[in-house]
């Protein structure tokens, strides 16, 4: 019979390649996740996780593989000059230019997620961040940049700087005419970020359709933001998620 224990706490490792694998083994399923709830746009979109050898070098999805295809042994290892240093597919300017200028100025995180979802483009253009109406977007309350310009696709360094001074020290930051990023200290909670601030972005858009939305008081709001935004809350849920996908499409392991 498999194991169906399931263990509350983040795991810990006894090497770099167990380490490895398992931020790889995350990402794919993170992919797959995003797939099933329809994240992909074309080419579009991008996750990655920070190596934990080479720190300066980050797993990412190859371009042009659907989301729902990837595997752990289809994502490429990518330098800090955007050269691929492992794996047989490529990447391009875009991912490389967002990701790798993120990593350079969050040394505490280890991973980032970013797609052109509906909800979040639709947010985007409106000016405004993701406000405390519910209960799930207070734990974007005080921990949300805003990048305020457009200036077309992120495709260079100063660029990707850009966005990642946007960011600060946040968990999510919402790019103005463009979407969502994302970050976290594991892939679980990166990628549980981006789903609930989708969610919390449709949730306003819907509310404000209908009416005007009460929002949440500052102190509760704050209070709700430290029992729900930590580190630890995002792993946690994620780890639902990751059973499911792995017992649908184990293949996503290979």
């Amino acid at each position: 019979m498999a194991n169906r224990r399931i263990d509350l706490r983040p795991p810990t490792f006894d090497s770099v390649e167990a380490e490895r694998l398992h931020r790889k083994e995350r990402l794919a399923a993170a992919l797959r996740v995003f797939a099933l709830h329809g994240y992909e746009d074309g080419v579009a979109g991008h996750i990655s996780t920070r190596d934990p050898e080479h720190r300066d070098q980050f797993w990412i999805n190859p371009v042009g593989m659907p989301f729902s295809l990837v595997q752990v042994s289809d994502l490429i290892l990518v330098d800090d000059r955007g050269e691929v240093v492992s794996g047989d597919h490529q990447t391009h300017e875009a991912p490389f230019s967002i990701h790798s200028a993120i990593y350079r100025a969050r040394n505490d995180i280890q991973a980032a997620a970013h797609s052109h979802s509906i909800h979040g483009r639709a947010l985007s253009s409106l000016g405004e961040p993701v406000e405390p109406i519910t209960q799930d977007s207070c734990a974007f309350y005080g921990d949300q940049g805003y990048l305020d310009d457009y200036t077309g696709v992120v495709l260079d360094e100063a660029e990707g700087k850009r966005l990642a001074a946007a960011l600060g020290e946040a968990k999510a930051v919402i790019l103005r005419n463009h979407g969502l990023l994302t970050v976290g200290a594991s892939v679980d909670a990166a990628t549980w970020w981006f789903i609930s601030m989708e969610r919390s972005c449709q949730a306003q858009l819907l509310a404000k359709a209908a009416g005007e939305p009460i929002r949440i008081d500052d102190q509760n709001a704050a209070r709700t933001h430290q029992q729900l935004g930590s580190e630890y809350v995002g792993w946690l849920n994620f780890q639902p998620i990751y059973r499911d996908i792995v017992s649908r499409q184990p293949d996503l392991l290979e």
